[in-house]
């Protein structure tokens, strides 16, 4: 399975990242490009414990149900839920976005697995490490696609 913990894998994010343009047009969503990369910047703070953060109720009703699908190989669907914590709708700098996004990533490859056991996600709850690497790099990945890259 695909992880950002995998060099490999890291490595093609990274490439696509550096692919991605300003005037991408999107296939899906909301979010240009900027607000895109701010969002997912935004979501990595939770695995570098920049926040407190508490499993929501509905995740803790609803995660047993669909951890496989989550956590499978299976690219996440088009127009996925958002939680408001993560929404993006000013404007950004693309450059600045882009730096930060891969600041952050560095970050949390820097810190590695046995760092990222035991965070918790806002939806999901407490993850393994093995399984924000998972997550982290689905995530990105669905972005990616949402603007062709």
């Amino acid at each position: 399975m695909n992880s950002l913990f995998n060099p490999g894998d890291r490595d093609a994010l990274a490439r696509r990242l550096s692919e991605l343009e300003p005037g991408a047009h999107r296939q899906w969503g909301k979010m240009d490009s900027a607000q895109m990369m701010r969002h997912c910047a935004i979501s990595l703070g939770d695995v570098l414990g920049e926040r407190p953060v508490k499993q929501a109720f509905l995740g803790k009703l609803i995660t047993p149900l669909i951890r496989g699908q989550v956590f499978g190989d299976k690219p996440f669907s088009r127009n996925s839920p958002t939680d408001r914590i993560y929404v993006v709708s000013e404007p950004q700098d693309f450059d600045a976005e882009r730096a930060r996004l891969a600041t952050l990533i560095d970050r949390v490859v820097q810190r590695g697995l046995a760092k990222a056991e035991g965070m918790i996600h806002p939806f999901f709850g407490r993850l393994s490490g093995e399984q924000w690497g998972r997550l982290i790099y689905k995530h990105f990945d669905h972005h990616l696609r949402q603007f062709g890259v």
